[in-house]
């Protein structure tokens, strides 16, 4: 008896009634429908089973619309903040850092090669480059300024390829993991040798 009981109350006996029910009602309905003279159709009903499929596909369907449409409301909301999580990763990178000179970045970064720490060798070489632009008076240090703010700064900048090179790979560390190898480290080498170069000959002509 109690296992009877327990049977009735189960959420998948009631589903599994609630559609034999459905399909026997509609089986009633149609067979009121059948046009005079045509002989009767076999007697047969569709399964429990598929008809408990398809109230699961049904629940399933409307799930994922449902989540679609929360999706496409906040989708505006996360584009807004993206920029503003980007300055947040710049400013507490560079903030504890910011009062060390052009040397001690260009020193840190060779110490780093030797070690074979390519990323933060190029981590180095980026604040040596934001430190010259800072010291030049070409770009004033705001450290509430993005990367993407600095590339379409630097473009009326002499060499700005290079100021492009160094500013992208430091985008490539801080929103991804991927390895930065001893051939990429030497492009970014090259690139700020340019830089230093470029801003020296500026200074010679000023």
């Amino acid at each position: 008896m109690a296992a009877d009981q327990f049977q009735k109350s189960d959420i998948s006996w009631q589903i599994q009634q609630f559609f034999r029910q459905a399909g026997e009602w509609l089986e009633l309905r149609f067979a009121g429908l059948q046009p005079p003279g045509v002989p009767d159709m076999p007697n047969w009903s569709f399964p429990a089973w598929w008809w408990e499929a398809a109230f699961w596909l049904i629940i399933v369907g409307a799930g994922g619309w449902l989540l679609w449409q929360i999706y496409l409301w906040l989708r505006p909301l996360l584009e807004a903040n993206q920029s503003q999580f980007g300055k947040f990763l710049d400013r507490r990178s560079t903030q504890p850092e910011k009062e060390r000179s052009i040397a001690a970045w260009v020193r840190s970064s060779q110490e780093f090669q030797q070690q074979g720490n390519y990323r933060e060798a190029s981590r180095a070489l980026y604040m040596a480059m934001l430190q010259r632009l800072s010291e030049t008076k070409l770009i004033p240090t705001d450290q509430s300024r993005t990367d993407r703010e600095y590339l379409r700064l630097i473009q009326l900048l002499p060499d700005s390829e290079s100021y492009q090179m160094v500013l992208e790979t430091h985008e490539l560390l801080c929103f991804s993991n991927a390895p930065i190898s001893a051939e990429m480290f030497e492009r970014v080498q090259r690139a700020y040798g340019n830089i230093e170069r470029a801003t020296l000959d500026m200074a010679k002509m000023a």
